[in-house]
């Protein structure tokens, strides 16, 4: 295989090759077929409509990409594919890292495609060995090669963009890192994703003084969200003296403004071992005589009925004492409050009988200002609950591994969303209430005022 070095718009070759045109063949011990190696914003044209890009490296990848009009946006959230929504009008994923593009069904108002890699689960392009994006044409014949280069704590990058010029299709090198995330690329081309928040700077504690509070104990991460270090968890302020409260406000019309009150039967807690919740029932995460929980695991899964598949998702919402959602940890936005909740990652399909995603809550880490995490299960593909033979989430110890609590949830309806349960600051400790609430939403955005109902 001879190569050919594109460097801007000035080229170098092997074999003493000065000019090439994509498809050329070159002579040399035999018919051998030409690739262009691209340096970071170097281009070359691509030989025919249909193409293939796959991205290679030591760890998993997960590529996806984004067709963008003349304005440098998409025209809605239609136009991305990814592992949840695998094709668009030329351009199909298949998954984990090939995408195959049919440039003449491209609708005409697309000037470029943009072809993204991101690193599956935790990890940054740091630790990662051997990246590289192919193109091939139609017979799998090699086009062009990249190796991005220079990347570190970003999580993502834009590989290399298709686009039009005067009439005719060509492929860029482009090797944009970002440090966060899928979420971070889309939102730049205008899909309308909801990110974390960024975290706070560093504290820097104020020189000592008798009047000062002391200072967070070592190792302990300064409080986000603006908290000083050291803040016990929220309790509201006393109110004033009952003759001087204010008369009560007239009912409101929403059906979002009050939290549903439990089933009665009371608050129980973990003394007599595992816990099953009915619809409204709440159990303490506190055992008589043993140490407070400090990590814990929501684990959802569902089962589909006539042996079917669905993808569902796993998200959790943080509320404040005023029932605005602070951050929220979904497969696209996989850490929040300062890394105190992690999601496990996305699950397409379901249906494998144990916990199909999961969500994992750091208690001691969890900011002050944070009161409740309520979590959600929704349909992103629009496939209604009424099609699952079986819905549940449980909360385990992370610790040692026991289960807790269940909630199995009989009862499905022709909706794409549930509010399944939340967990919520209670005296000195946390305690779960189980929902099992449906409501119609597709997103974790679509999710955020009916879980508000619950806080």
């Amino acid at each position: 295989m001879c190569r050919v070095y594109a460097a801007g718009h000035r080229w170098l070759a092997s074999f003493g090759l000065r000019h090439w045109h994509p498809g050329r063949r070159v002579a040399a011990n035999g018919e051998k077929e030409c690739v262009v190696e691209l340096t970071k914003g170097a281009n070359t044209a691509l030989p025919g409509a249909a193409v293939v890009i796959t991205a290679t490296a030591s760890a998993a990848l997960d590529i996806a990409a984004l067709l963008v009009t003349a304005t440098g946006k998409v025209r809605s959230d239609a136009d991305f594919v990814f592992f949840n929504q695998p094709s668009a009008p030329g351009v199909t994923l298949q998954p984990p890292s090939t995408l195959r593009l049919d440039l003449g069904a491209v609708p005409a108002q697309i000037e470029k495609v943009v072809i993204t890699a991101t690193v599956d689960g935790t990890g940054t392009f740091a630790s990662v060995q051997g990246l590289a994006a192919t193109v091939t044409d139609a017979g799998g014949a090699p086009v062009a090669h990249f190796v991005p280069t220079g990347l570190a704590s970003e999580t993502a990058l834009v590989l290399v963009e298709v686009y039009r010029r005067q009439g005719a299709w060509k492929v860029r090198a482009v090797g944009q890192g970002y440090a966060t995330g899928l979420a971070g690329i889309a939102t730049d081309f205008g899909i309308s994703v909801e990110e974390s928040p960024a975290p706070p700077p560093a504290y820097h504690p104020p020189a000592a003084a008798p009047s000062q509070p002391p200072a967070a104990p070592y190792g302990q991460p300064p409080a986000p969200y603006g908290q000083p270090p050291g803040a016990a968890p929220y309790a509201p302020p006393p109110g004033p003296p009952a003759h001087q409260q204010p008369p009560a406000a007239a009912p409101q019309q929403s059906a979002y403004q009050k939290r549903p009150e439990p089933a009665a039967g009371g608050r129980i807690n973990l003394d007599k071992g595992r816990v099953s919740l009915q619809k409204g029932q709440s159990v303490s995460l506190v055992k008589t005589g043993a140490p407070p929980l400090v990590r814990v695991r929501m684990g959802l899964g569902w089962a589909a009925g006539s042996g079917r598949s669905i993808d569902l998702d796993a998200s959790v919402i943080l509320f404040n004492a005023l029932g605005k959602d602070v951050d929220k940890v979904w497969f696209m936005s996989k850490k929040g409050a300062g890394g105190a909740v992690q999601h496990s990652g996305d699950d397409l399909v379901g249906g494998h009988g144990g916990d199909d995603e999961q969500i994992t809550v750091d208690l001691t880490r969890i900011p002050a200002v944070v009161t409740s995490l309520v979590f959600t299960v929704n349909s992103f593909s629009g496939q209604k609950f009424s099609t699952l033979r079986a819905a549940w989430c449980r909360l385990l110890d992370d610790v040692t591994g026991d289960e807790l609590v269940r909630f199995d949830l009989s009862g499905t309806k022709d909706s794409t969303g549930v509010v399944m349960c939340t967990l919520r600051r209670a005296g000195g400790g946390w305690e779960m209430t189980a929902i099992g609430e449906f409501h119609d939403g597709k997103t974790v955005r679509a999710m955020v005022k009916p879980a508000k109902a619950y806080v």
